[in-house]
């Protein structure tokens, strides 16, 4: 009986120990995948700028650092390596591209061109996923730091070496209003 007894409280805390394991294993993986999307729709949007580029430069053509910092923003979204740098990266995109369409608003005839209107719709319509995405990015990542510290998903955590992730944060810079200054055409 006494053995009985000892096999089962065995049997009991190996199947606990594997819930563990499992749920840290999935959400480990639910970051990755929560990232990813979040890459898909950054690289819809990377791909769009540079038709909206192409459809404003004429209308545009004393905006030239308006024009610069997409494109060094854009640039930096390509050596971004790690989720931070990707996240910074992301965050001078976006505020890029806030200044760009304060800029286009100066300029009547870019804003009723059908071309420019269905980019900004659609780059507006990414931003939008984007945000949502980031959310339950961060969300996951949270849940997941916390289990790593909790007791006693901690000594399984400690035994997958598992490390806390990274949050995808908005850079105490970007938090300040953006200033924009229109050129005055000749």
């Amino acid at each position: 009986m006494v053995m009985a007894t000892i096999a089962m409280v065995a049997i009991a805390a190996f199947g606990y120990f594997l819930a563990i394991y499992n749920s840290l294993v999935s959400l480990k993986n639910q970051i990755g995948r929560s990232w990813a999307n979040i890459d898909v729709l950054l690289k819809q949007r990377h791909d769009e700028l540079p038709k909206l580029v192409s459809v404003c430069e004429g209308y545009m053509q004393h905006e030239r650092q308006v024009f610069d910092k997409l494109s060094e923003a854009r640039g930096a979204l390509v050596r971004a390596r790690s989720v931070g740098e990707r996240a910074q990266a992301e965050q001078q995109l976006t505020a890029a591209l806030g200044q760009f369409f304060a800029v286009a608003e100066a300029y009547p005839d870019l804003k009723a061109n059908v071309g420019f209107l269905q980019l900004q719709s659609r780059i507006s319509d990414l931003e939008n996923q984007i945000a949502d995405r980031r959310e339950y990015y961060n969300e996951t990542v949270t849940t997941f730091n916390t289990r790593i510290q909790q007791i006693p998903d901690m000594y399984v955590a400690g035994w997958q070496s598992l490390q806390p992730a990274e949050l995808f944060k908005v850079d105490e810079a970007d938090r300040r209003d953006v200033e924009i200054k229109f050129a005055v055409a000749s």
